[in-house]
């Protein structure tokens, strides 16, 4: 299955979380990482949200409980998610990009 996001993205206000470009990291990495692939739908949507993310077939109407990564904001939202968690640890031993947390010594 397949939605298309497209029009919803046009209209959602984007987030002004910037994205750190991958080859900043370089001189840091060692080659450790710990990919969360999935780690978007794990994110509750909040409960006046859901209804915008909703969508229908021709046998149903569904409604996301957690972010579908196609969403605009998904990639900054869990990102910055991620950077709360690790604080006390980024640029000191982990990098974390997107849904990849690099770990290095």
């Amino acid at each position: 299955m397949c939605i298309d996001y497209r029009q919803l993205n046009k209209v959602t206000i984007k987030n002004k979380y910037l994205l750190t470009r991958l080859d900043n990291f370089f001189d840091q990495l060692k080659g450790a990482i710990i990919d969360l692939r999935f780690g978007y739908y794990k994110l509750r949507v909040k409960d006046s949200d859901v209804p915008k993310i909703a969508f229908r077939t021709r046998y149903r109407h569904y409604e996301f409980l957690i972010m579908p990564f196609e969403l605009t904001n998904a990639p900054a939202v869990f990102m910055d998610l991620m950077n709360r968690i690790f604080r006390p640890y980024l640029d000191r031993f982990v990098v974390v990009f997107i849904d990849d947390i690099l770990i290095y010594s």
